[in-house]
């Protein structure tokens, strides 16, 4: 699944704020919130208060985007779907409350998959007009100045927008675990092949929350299989959904069977943060798990297991990973 570059992109955009500007502890909700509201705004063309019903839902950039349908009833060969994951992920600044002063940067992350990329004009357009109309309830404005593409986490960046040349430069937006170090796969090159000879670790940057019929996992209970099983079955809807490839169900099946070998080790903690729903109305308290999760097991077990934690680094894992929880670095 993973001999071809994949339709996945990471960008950079920088705005630079002209009042001072009161970030929460973690802005993915507020980025995300008036993303949504911004590319509505600028993508319909019916006007109708909502989208369920619209004649154009199945080809909105907006619903396609930010509220994608999930197939009719019936016309899955799987299963039926009430909600399928969104082909966007919002990476905020780094936790924690900062009050960035007027002329300061404001950088953040978005991460496109599959038909979004194709809307990336279009995406650009929307943020640009959602942070020159303010961010916050005080609505503080900013000026996008400019666009990076990000091929992977070492590569340069590479300028493909700027407010002065404001035409997308080509790029190859997608992704190769080809050209990664893997380190699961050096260690079986090394001859590495015992039981136990591998371990790969997750640096968890954002709370990460696994879910077992709708309640969190907390420390003690996550298992390896948990984690696998969650970035295996998000992976495989989102590729089959949003880049149109098949195979992908069947892998993560195999994938997550195979998880169930490994081993761990954590050095986690629980992490609660509160963010106001614009929907509900009221403020919600959220939060996952932080810190250090090793995975152990043989090389030739975590040499398949690894590109699916590799490709993870880019599409988050477990609930609101759209607006950037979930968020892991490898490490061997």
């Amino acid at each position: 699944m993973f001999t071809r570059p994949l339709p996945i992109a990471r960008y950079r955009f920088t705005a630079i704020v002209q009042q001072p500007l009161q970030l929460p502890d973690f802005a993915g909700s507020l980025l995300r919130g008036q993303f949504g509201a911004a590319l509505r705004s600028v993508a319909c063309m019916t006007r109708a208060p909502a989208c369920p019903g619209c004649p154009l839902i199945q080809t909105c950039p907006y619903s396609r985007i930010f509220e994608a349908p999930p197939p009719p009833k019936g016309q899955h060969t799987l299963q039926d779907f009430s909600q399928i994951p969104k082909p966007y992920i919002i990476e905020p600044p780094t936790p924690g409350a900062r009050l960035l002063a007027a002329g300061e940067p404001l950088v953040f992350n978005l991460v496109l998959v599959g038909h979004a990329i194709d809307q990336l004009a279009l995406v650009v357009f929307a943020l640009q007009r959602m942070l020159a109309q303010g961010l916050t309830r005080q609505r503080v404005p900013a000026d996008l100045v400019q666009v990076d593409w990000l091929a992977t986490e070492a590569d340069s960046a590479q300028t493909i927008w700027t407010a002065s040349q404001p035409t997308l430069a080509a790029h190859a937006a997608s992704l190769n675990h080809l050209n990664s170090k893997s380190i699961a796969t050096s260690a079986v090159s090394t001859g590495a092949t015992g039981q136990n000879d591998v371990k790969i670790a997750l640096n968890i940057q954002t709370p990460l929350r696994l879910q077992h019929q709708g309640k969190p996992l907390g420390v003690g209970q996550l298992t390896p299989r948990a984690l696998v099983a969650a970035i295996a079955r998000r992976t495989a809807l989102l590729m089959e959904f949003h880049t149109g490839q098949s195979g992908w169900g069947e892998a993560a099946r195999a994938i997550t069977h195979l998880s169930e070998t490994l081993s761990d080790t954590q050095d986690l903690h629980w992490f609660d943060w509160t963010r106001y729903s614009s929907r509900q109305q009221q403020e919600m308290t959220l939060g996952g798990v932080l810190g250090t999760w090793t995975l152990h097991g043989s090389a030739e077990a975590l040499a398949q297991i690894e590109p699916w934690l590799w490709l993870g680094q880019w599409l988050h894992v477990g609930k609101n990973a759209t607006m950037g929880q979930g968020c892991y670095t490898l490490n061997s």
